[in-house]
């Protein structure tokens, strides 16, 4: 039977946890945006193995800034630390030094499944018989709430409230398997949806994707040891040689004497990916290679494939920062206009902030963004950003650039107008709450307030990655879920007028 009280595990089964609890800043300063998904880590073989999770997760922040954790183990039990803040917050000297081992694995969590609270910050550890092991998910299970329930029924109880504890319960379910790898399998074979894991026993790493390899994740050599990790961003930190990608339906055992054991047990009927394309758009990290492509590079080719589609008389080109930056280049270069820097970013600003009791209009872009008045009055400007959610910081946006005095603004976004929510591990907003799933283009324009609005085209998107759309998954602009819906999801809803919605 599955146990999974902390407590219990320390007393019973060598689990040793050092127990921590910091409160979550209070206020986000992402703005309208998608929330990122989730980071993972893994490293075997190497006395450095919970340093090695630690900067790698910090080199990941950008996937996830609620919580992170990190399970390692010498080869005869496991320690854990989690905690909620950012890396750095997290972890210091003497919890590192306390989680000292020869592998590990990390997390850094945005919650897209499940609550914002302590008990769901991963990786989840737990033992049965004589097993102990721990895992990391990166994904959303489309079949989650189904598979609890049956499990409930069974005699599982959980403890929180995140699809990633479901499967801990499949894999303790699997009583007919008698070694992790093959329970572990057999686990995978109930899942529905988007899950990169890395799994963690006492002598083995373990990585997964699944079937269609929605999320990224990738093997790389860290002297005699290897390491898995969401992004190779985290690679470059620490001095890792990438190896490759972890392929989509495939299984890689890493021994702690170093043997790699590879297989593929997850299939899909059409035997095509279905890698998240927004991947390249927002998500990872410019510098990160992902399918064999640079992220960077990719964002350049989107912004000249925005200003082939729509072009525009202006003076200058300007990015929303910092995502934006790369397809603001590649728009300024193509269409042959300067680029500048009109929005300038405090890079100071942290998650929380006192806001003066006297309000101050727009406050919250404000001290993220100010406009460089000196450079924008008088001028006609493209803006650059690489989508629109909700619409209200990019109005927001606009109202300060024309308080600048910006002659006129033309905004061009680098992806396709976002109608549908992500239920494979991105944190979006409902259905309602996307403005281009309820109201048209001329519409959004009026809304935010530009001269002229236009959005790049699925095809703009594919001739810049240079691979078939069959290959990706882009169902927040196609609404074509190739791996399923929750059974709870929201309909579409009909356009309306903006002024007869909530913004």
């Amino acid at each position: 039977m599955l146990r999974r009280s902390w407590v219990e595990l320390s007393r019973k089964n060598k689990l040793q946890i050092i127990t921590g609890h910091q409160p979550v800043p209070s206020s986000d300063l992402s703005g309208d945006k998608f929330r990122d998904e989730c980071a993972v880590v893994g490293v075997i073989g190497n006395p450095e193995a919970a340093n090695y999770c630690y900067l790698s997760l910090y080199a990941m922040q950008h996937r996830g800034q609620e919580g992170a954790g990190i399970v390692s183990t010498r080869g005869t039990e496991m320690r854990a630390y989690r905690d909620m803040g950012l890396v750095a917050d997290v972890f210091d000297e003497d919890k590192l030094s306390m989680l000292a081992g020869t592998a590990a694995i990390g997390h850094a969590r945005y919650a897209t499944f499940g609550g914002k609270d302590w008990e769901n910050l991963q990786p989840f550890s737990a033992n049965f018989g004589e097993n102990s092991f721990a895992i990391a998910h990166n994904g959303n299970l489309v079949n989650a709430d189904k598979l609890r329930a049956e499990l409930e029924q069974k005699g599982a109880i959980f403890s929180t409230t995140s699809d990633s504890e479901v499967i801990l319960h499949l894999i303790a379910h699997a009583t007919d398997q008698d070694t992790i790898p093959k329970k572990l399998e057999a686990a995978f074979q109930r899942l529905r949806g988007a899950f990169s894991l890395v799994v963690l026993g006492l002598r083995r790493l373990i990585a997964v994707r699944d079937a269609f390899g929605v999320r990224p994740l990738s093997l790389g050599k860290i002297g005699d040891g290897y390491i898995v990790a969401s992004e190779t961003c985290a690679f470059d930190l620490i001095g890792a040689e990438f190896v490759r990608d972890i392929e989509p339906g495939e299984m890689l055992e890493i021994s702690a004497d170093g043997k790699l054991t590879s297989h593929k047990p997850l299939k899909n009927k059409n035997n095509n990916p279905a890698f998240c394309v927004f991947e390249y758009i927002y998500f990872s990290r410019p510098d990160s290679t992902i399918d064999g492509l640079n992220v960077y590079k990719i964002r350049k080719n989107l912004g000249a494939e925005l200003a082939k589609e729509h072009p525009i008389d202006a003076d200058l080109v300007i990015p929303v920062p910092d995502s934006g930056v790369p397809a603001a280049i590649g728009y300024a270069e193509q269409s042959g206009l300067p680029m500048e820097f009109g929005l300038i970013r405090n890079h100071y600003v942290g998650r929380t902030f006192i806001e003066p009791q006297q309000s101050i209009r727009n406050f919250g872009v404000k001290i993220k963004l100010n406009a460089n008045r000196d450079l924008l009055n008088g001028k006609r400007i493209v803006v650059v950003d690489d989508s629109i959610v909700r619409g209200t910081t990019s109005k927001k946006i606009v109202t300060m650039l024309r308080n600048a005095g910006a002659k006129e603004i033309h905004f061009r976004v680098s992806s396709p107008p976002t109608t549908g929510p992500c239920y494979y591990g991105i944190d979006t907003p409902s259905r309602e709450e996307l403005i281009a799933s309820t109201h048209d283009v001329e519409e959004i324009r009026s809304y935010i307030n530009v001269d002229t609005l236009a959005y790049l085209s699925a095809e703009g998107i594919y001739r810049a990655v240079g691979k078939p759309q069959e290959n990706y998954c882009d169902a927040c602009f196609t609404g074509n879920y190739r791996l399923g819906e929750p059974m709870n999801c929201v309909s579409p809803v009909k356009v309306g007028s903006i002024g007869s919605r909530k913004q």
